[in-house]
C-alpha cells in the first residue's frame, strides 16, 4: 500500500467523477490519501471527505499562503475547532510563497507564525509550504521547530543547499511527480538519494504536477493520486533500491508522521 500526504480534491478538478478518481487509486494500490487544506472552507469540504471515506481519506486544516490576505481572528476560530476533529491530521498547507505574491509577505508571515502557534498547541504535525522564501521561511520555522511535534516540507523542490537545511530542521520531505520533470527535476532526482529513508514521504498534488513521464501520457493533463506508484518507481530507480522497498518504507514514515492506523 502507499499513501499519497497531498492531493487537493475539494476542488473542481474532481467534482464530477471522485468516487471513480479514488477508486482507480485504491486499484492502483494507493490505499490511503491525505486531502490538502488551503482555505478555512477548503478544510472543512476536506474533513467533509473524510466522512464520506472513512479510513480512506484524512484530511488536512490550514490556510496557503496564497489566501494569507484573508486571515483573521475567525479564521483562526475555525482551524482550532477544525484541529480538534477526528480526520484532521495535521495543519497546513501553510509557509510562504515569494514567487507569486498572491497575498503581501508580511501578511503571510503572519498567517504562517499564527498557524505554527496552533499546531503547537493542537499537537499535530504541520504541512510546509515554500516557494523562493526559503530564508524566511528557515528562519520563522527554526523558532516554533523545537515545540512542533513533527513538520514535512511539502513538494520540496528546492537546492541541495535548502534540502541540507530542512533536514538540519528535522523535517520529512515530500517528494512529487517534480521528480519526473526532465526539464526542471534533473536535480530532484540526484538530491533524492540524500534524503534518510525514514524522512521520505510521497504525494501527487493532484490535481497538479502531472508526471510527464507516464507512457502512454494521459488525455487530459489532470493529476491523480493513482499515479503515485508511477513516482514511487522514479524515487526507487534514482535511489537505486526496489520499488516495492520503497513503498513498504514512505507508507511506514506517513503512517507514523500522521498517527494513521495501521492498515
Amino acid at each position: 500500500m502507499l499513501i499519497d500526504i497531498g492531493v487537493n480534491l475539494t476542488g473542481s478538478a474532481f467534482r464530477h467523477d471522485l468516487d471513480e478518481v479514488i477508486a482507480r487509486a485504491r486499484d492502483a494500490g494507493v490505499g490511503v490519501m491525505v486531502v490538502t487544506g488551503t482555505d478555512e472552507a477548503h478544510s472543512r469540504a476536506a474533513l467533509e471527505l473524510v466522512g464520506r471515506y472513512p479510513k480512506v481519506l484524512y484530511a488536512t486544516a490550514g490556510v496557503h499562503p496564497h489566501h494569507a490576505a484573508e486571515w483573521s481572528d475567525r479564521t483562526l476560530k475555525g482551524l482550532e475547532a477544525l484541529a480538534g476533529r477526528p480526520g484532521v491530521v495535521a495543519l497546513g498547507e501553510c509557509g510562504l510563497d515569494f514567487n507569486r505574491d498572491y497575498s503581501p509577505r508580511d501578511l503571510q508571515e503572519k498567517a504562517f507564525e499564527a498557524q505554527l502557534e496552533l499546531a503547537v498547541s493542537a499537537r499535530l504535525p504541520v504541512f510546509l509550504h515554500q516557494r523562493d522564501a526559503h530564508d524566511r521561511f528557515v528562519a520563522i520555522l527554526s523558532r516554533y521547530r523545537d515545540r512542533l511535534v513533527d513538520a514535512v516540507a511539502h513538494c520540496f523542490t528546492g537546492t541541495a543547499d535548502e534540502l541540507a537545511a530542512c533536514l538540519d530542521m528535522d523535517l520529512h520531505i515530500g517528494i512529487t511527480g517534480w521528480i519526473c520533470d526532465e526539464r526542471r527535476g534533473l536535480h530532484l532526482q540526484r538530491l533524492v538519494n540524500g534524503i534518510p529513508l525514514h524522512r521520505l514521504m510521497l504525494e501527487t498534488d493532484a490535481p497538479y504536477l502531472l508526471p510527464r513521464t507516464l507512457d502512454p501520457r494521459p488525455a487530459t493533463r489532470r493529476n491523480e493520486p493513482m499515479y503515485l506508484p508511477h513516482i514511487c518507481e522514479t524515487v526507487a530507480r534514482c535511489r537505486g533500491m526496489d520499488a516495492a522497498a520503497l513503498a513498504a518504507a514512505t507508507t511506514r514514515t506517513a503512517q507514523t508522521f500522521f498517527r494513521l492506523p495501521v492498515q
